[in-house]
């Protein structure tokens, strides 16, 4: 004996079932089709000073500013599985305290529907450029690379890296404030 509830249940599973394989669909009809595509990235301006550490009164740190200039199309990136990508340029390097540091110095959200291209001259560094000592004076290959998380509407989120990259020598000495 069948009553409402009983039917009401059936049509909801049926309906859940259906939609996941519509989403399991989506995801492997995109799942592999994360390719890189080539980034150009280059720096106009490399500014360094020493600023006083705020935890340890007694050490400075290196606090770099960096002016650069970056293009990208990101439109083989987009299909219908892609919602948005997540973009930043992160800086890369070796200290002596640390084999590997990296430091996000700039980001953008880029949605589906917009611009897929992005030609950017002369941009300063979003956030700051901070070295827990003075690890970036005198820093021969501080690497800037441009990498992106695709947020999928089903899916996992990959993370990408740019076929591009820039690797540029720090100076010698600080600079002085008023070049600032």
């Amino acid at each position: 004996m069948e009553c409402i509830i009983s039917r009401a249940n059936s049509i909801v599973y049926s309906f859940l079932v259906a939609m996941a394989a519509v989403t399991l669909g989506c995801f492997i009809t995109t799942a592999f089709k994360h390719g890189s595509v080539p980034v150009d990235v280059r720096v106009s301006q490399v500014m360094l000073r020493s600023v006083d550490d705020v935890i340890e009164s007694r050490q400075h740190s290196d606090l770099a500013f960096i002016t650069f200039d970056l293009a990208v199309d990101l439109q083989p990136m987009f299909n219908w599985n892609v919602k948005q990508l997540f973009l930043y340029l992160t800086a890369e390097y070796t200290t002596k305290k640390n084999a590997l540091n990296q430091v996000v110095l700039w980001d953008k959200m880029l949605l589906r529907g917009e611009n897929n291209r992005v030609n950017l001259f002369d941009v300063k560094s979003k956030y700051f450029f901070f070295d827990d000592g003075d690890g970036l004076r005198g820093n021969q290959n501080i690497t800037l690379t441009l990498s992106w998380n695709v947020i999928p509407n089903a899916g996992g989120l990959p993370l990408v890296a740019g076929s591009g990259y820039v690797s540029l020598p720090f100076p010698e000495q600080y600079d002085t404030a008023e070049n600032y």
